[in-house]
């Protein structure tokens, strides 16, 4: 599979850069939880067909297709102010996602937006954490599974179906006991991305102050599933922390092969190799 890869990656004109998405490939095997690696993934995929497909697909939406024309984007929001709203906003209920978890909002890999592209895949990842306040998955691997589903049903996003793919593939040989459970996470987000409206058409960040359950029946949004509403499973930051620092040894130690045996396919123009950021 690499060798096909790697002879691909010399000779397409237009080509995915490939050693990200295989240092993506391999952080994800390695660390299914590592943000980094999920970037990386998508990152490599940037100049392929799936994602010239994320943008016809999302873009078939007409408010969808006036937020890409405007290039609506936000700066990271106040979360002290925040925080002073009402418990059952928008506003709040995303300060206390964050802050109940130590999670930072700024957390995503930054896009220089120069095209259509670029600016739906800032947009998903700026409002990621959002998402998931409004369609009650919770941040276990299976509630990322599940808001990826979301966004394949909705945005056809490359990145996401390769996630669920990936879970799919995790769970029957890894975690057999929990395959239904990864099964009917896709399910129920699919379902959920399919019925509801375009979660990228909403300017979120003008409905702080909006009660979550109004927002939710605006956009036909039903909160299902066996990830859905609070937290079912306590998801240790210790230990995520543990896994992460040696998934990184093992898969620097990968590209490193990688790279001593294709010395030609770096690119030392390509930005987010070294980046690192934290999230879930």
């Amino acid at each position: 599979m690499l060798s096909k890869l790697l002879t691909l990656h010399k000779n397409t004109h237009k080509h995915p850069s490939y050693l990200t998405f295989v240092k993506g490939g391999i952080g994800m095997m390695l660390n299914p939880e590592g943000t980094q690696s999920v970037f990386d993934l998508e990152d490599g995929l940037r100049k392929s067909k799936s994602t010239d497909e994320l943008l016809r697909f999302s873009s078939k939406d007409p408010v969808v297709r006036k937020m890409i024309d405007d290039r609506y984007l936000q700066t990271i929001p106040d979360t002290d102010a925040l925080s002073k709203l009402p418990k059952d906003t928008l506003g709040y209920r995303y300060f206390y996602h964050l802050d109940s978890q130590g999670f930072d909002p700024d957390y995503y890999r930054k896009i220089e937006v120069v095209n259509d592209i670029d600016y739906v895949m800032m947009r998903i990842r700026q409002t990621h954490d959002i998402w998931h306040v409004v369609t009650g998955f919770d941040t276990h691997p299976l509630g990322e599974i599940a808001i990826k589903a979301v966004e394949l049903a909705q945005t056809h996003r490359p990145m996401a179906a390769a996630i669920c793919a990936g879970g799919v593939y995790r769970y029957m040989l890894k975690q057999p006991e929990e395959f239904s459970d990864c099964l009917e996470s896709i399910v129920a987000g699919y379902h959920m991305g399919l019925q509801s409206r375009p979660l990228l058409a909403m300017k979120w960040e003008e409905l702080w102050d909006r009660k979550v359950e109004d927002l939710r029946e605006r956009l036909g949004v039903e909160v299902i599933g066996p990830r859905g509403g609070q937290l079912t499973v306590d998801f240790s930051p210790k230990s995520a922390a543990l896994a992460n620092k040696e998934s990184q040894a093992a898969m620097s130690e990968a590209l490193k092969k990688i790279t001593e045996a294709n010395p030609d396919l770096i690119d030392e123009d390509e930005p987010g190799l070294g980046d690192h950021h934290h999230h879930h």
